[in-house]
């Protein structure tokens, strides 16, 4: 049986790296080593690659695109040198700490990082290149040193946060995926002062809800667990992992609570039983997907617990079978790495997110305990 596949080169990952360990177990924290990575960011062709090393409550930095496996990062931010870890430096907040960082992106000129497990939003007005680079900004909270959910209030609000997991930035907008709120906000231009509120909110029905599912069942409108944003073909694209699907609007919405369009790994909007009620996946199936990004026609799209990445190149309606698929031998398997063996250049183990540079896609494969660069082809 022919099972297409996505636009990555057969030869596998071009880089790895992270040190190479046969389970997802706690690491020692160095210039090479990751524990559970979640986010990374190539912020040119050419670097820096940020990526969030969540499961060591820091950021790790190379300079350049690296050239050869293992390659140690250059610079460090949340912890005082690379051997050490603990939640905020095991210390109070600061704008150089973090705890569970996960989303991370460019925006603008900088750089912003959902620190979730502080309710927060980072934003450097620039890209960091050095270690501990202090954050000019920060969301959800009123200043460097808070770190309650939703600034301790029981309702949600336009400037708080409550486990911001995902951050993407397009055409001068900042969207924020606020998992803990079940909503994603958005900031009409790029925030220049801390705690500023966000303009529009999707996924609640008002910029005070907080339910799952905005209090119902799921809808074209509501969400469960948001995680990643992107755009794709000027649609806004968001994974909706605790309802295990996918969410896709007609451009961009300009109203709160705008419903989206279609889904994809369900095959109505009520539905969310994770691969569609049964236990093994197929072609149109999802299961706690976190991460999506866009490359040329495709939207691809990090099928979190089935340890595969999904790819979709035409469709217009809901639940339509992908079109691409990496990490599995078929739509039907979900084992990790592929054959539940060790990683492999071309394997994946609960691979939280993807970010699209050019054409090269960055894998945080968090099962692994390692990111993959990996060069796609224009076909």
């Amino acid at each position: 049986m022919f099972i297409p596949k996505l636009p990555f080169s057969n030869l596998g990952a071009d880089i790895i790296l992270g040190t190479r360990e046969e389970f997802a177990v706690p690491l020692a924290p160095s210039a090479v080593s990751m524990f559970a990575p979640r986010g990374a960011c190539l912020t040119s062709e050419s670097g820096p690659l940020w990526v969030a090393d969540t499961g060591h409550h820091r950021l790790l930095g190379w300079r350049n695109l690296p050239t050869q496996d293992g390659q140690p990062a250059d610079w460090v931010i949340g912890q005082p040198d690379f051997f050490h870890e603990g939640q905020n430096a095991k210390g109070t907040p600061r704008n150089t700490t973090l705890s569970v960082p996960t989303g991370i992106c460019v925006c603008g000129g900088g750089l912003a990082v959902a620190d979730a497990w502080n309710h927060r939003v980072l934003i450097w007005k620039e890209i960091p290149q050095d270690s501990n680079v202090p954050a000019d900004i920060v969301l959800g909270q009123n200043n460097f040193t808070d770190n309650r959910p939703n600034r301790n209030e029981q309702e949600a609000y336009a400037k708080t946060l409550n486990w911001c997991y995902g951050v993407f930035y397009h055409q001068g907008k900042l969207f924020v995926a606020d998992t803990g709120n079940r909503r994603v906000l958005v900031w009409n231009e790029l925030p220049s002062e801390n705690g500023q509120p966000a303009d529009l909110v999707l996924g609640q029905p008002d910029m005070f809800s907080r339910n799952e599912n905005g209090g119902g069942t799921a809808s074209a409108s509501s969400m469960r667990w948001c995680h990643d944003i992107t755009f794709w073909q000027e649609n806004l694209v968001v994974t909706d992992a605790g309802n295990n699907r996918v969410m896709i609007w007609e451009g961009m919405p300009t109203e709160n609570n705008t419903p989206c369009r279609v889904v994809l790994g369900q095959k109505s909007f009520d539905f969310v039983e994770l691969n569609q009620g049964v236990y093994f996946p197929n072609a149109s199936s999802l299961s706690m997907p976190y991460g999506v990004d866009a490359f040329g026609d495709w939207l691809i799209v990090a099928d979190t617990a089935n340890s595969r990445l999904l790819g979709w190149n035409n469709f217009t309606s809901s639940g339509v079978d992908a079109d691409g698929l990496m990490g599995q031998k078929d739509f039907k398997s979900k084992s990790e790495n592929g054959d539940f063996g060790l990683p492999k250049r071309n394997s994946v183990n609960w691979c939280y997110g993807i970010n699209i540079c050019g054409d090269i896609a960055v894998i945080s494969d968090s099962g692994n305990n390692r990111i993959l660069l990996w060069r796609l082809l224009y076909v």
